[in-house]
């Protein structure tokens, strides 16, 4: 089963529960994943814009 984060409800969901037209992190392995999703965009973004930036400099 996966599981996904809505961002406009704030609140995790199963899969098959969802709205089609809600914003969404996921599929997730399990529900706490899903319950960091935010935690874990922020770190991508963070890692991204330092490769960006790394990138850039060179």
């Amino acid at each position: 089963m996966a599981y996904w984060y809505n961002v406009d409800r704030s609140k995790v969901e199963k899969d098959g529960e969802t709205d089609p037209k809600a914003n969404l992190l996921g599929p997730f392995d399990t529900e706490d994943e899903a319950r960091n999703a935010l935690q874990h965009a922020a770190e991508q973004t963070a890692a991204w814009d330092k490769a960006d930036k790394e990138w850039n400099d060179d």
